[in-house]
């Protein structure tokens, strides 16, 4: 007759419900499981295989911002449903309760490195961080404002691409931040592009790829058409890694590749050395 009796699950009693939810996540990349913690650490970077998992417009100032430097600018601009596209407000307004964003873009001053910079941020979690008429306008006005007051410039890319509730008012900020970044070249200012995961449609088409620098996270996706679109409309195989950042920079259209713990000193330093450049030949 043994002397331990083994409980039955029923024994055990009822299960708890008290745990929180989002203490872990698991990699999509290795499945590994990392804790909340840890990920905040590392600036959501898996720490077995440096996935880089998303992150929000408030994680990127804290990254990249020098300590209480960020100043934000036009944070009260709000979409409108100009063509009356159905239930367009009612999703944004969504967007708005669930990632406390007005908009898909943060803009904003700040110092990076104790560089002068205007800085915008596209957040992916807002509508895919699609580029609507606010989007595009926020972001231009933060063009300006750095040729104005003589700041670098750094804006971080994510994006899927123009917002098909604006129709042509969404592809027509493609010119509108062109133009305003051509004014920032012609004063001598330097511009920074940081792509991230996925950096895809009219955003790649115009400010994206428009950097004096262009900076990616490692494996981020990159292009104008996604890899399928692509593939079905080339009737080509297409080469592995494909679109990758990686992929670009052997091909020549990114400068580097760079892990979020090197971000701020690099282009900080960047930043640094092409103002100091461009202070003298405005001087």
């Amino acid at each position: 007759m043994p002397i331990f009796k083994r409980r039955s699950i029923s024994q055990l009693g009822k299960k708890k419900d008290n745990v929180p939810e989002g203490l872990w996540k698991k990699c999509p990349s290795c499945s590994e499981m990392v804790d909340e913690i840890t990920l905040k650490q590392r600036h959501r970077v898996c720490h077995k295989c440096d996935y880089h998992f998303t992150l929000s417009a408030p994680e990127r100032i804290e990254m990249l911002c020098d300590p209480d430097t960020f100043e934000e600018i036009d944070a009260n601009l709000e979409t409108v449903n100009t063509l009356g596209f159905k239930d367009y407000l009612e999703k944004v307004k969504g967007y708005q309760k669930k990632t406390g964003l007005k908009e898909a873009v943060v803009t904003g001053r700040c110092e990076i490195a104790g560089a002068p910079t205007a800085i915008g941020i596209m957040d992916f979690r807002f509508l895919a961080s699609s580029m609507g008429s606010v989007a595009g306008e926020k972001i231009t006005r933060a063009i300006e404002m750095a040729t104005a007051e003589r700041r670098g410039l750094v804006l971080v890319c994510a994006s899927g691409g123009a917002r098909m509730h604006e129709g042509i008012l969404s592809l027509m900020q493609m010119a509108k931040t062109s133009g305003a970044l051509a004014r920032h070249a012609d004063a001598g200012l330097p511009y920074i592009t940081v792509l991230t995961h996925p950096t895809t449609g009219g955003v790649t088409a115009s400010f994206a790829t428009l950097g004096d620098v262009i900076v990616a996270e490692p494996k981020c996706m990159i292009g104008f058409a996604g890899p399928r679109v692509v593939k079905e409309t080339t009737h080509q195989d297409l080469p592995p890694g494909f679109q990758t950042a990686e992929f670009l920079k052997e091909h020549g259209l990114v400068d580097m590749i760079l892990d979020r713990s090197n971000m701020r000193d690099t282009l900080g330093f960047l930043l640094n050395f092409m103002l100091k450049g461009s202070n003298k030949k405005a001087a």
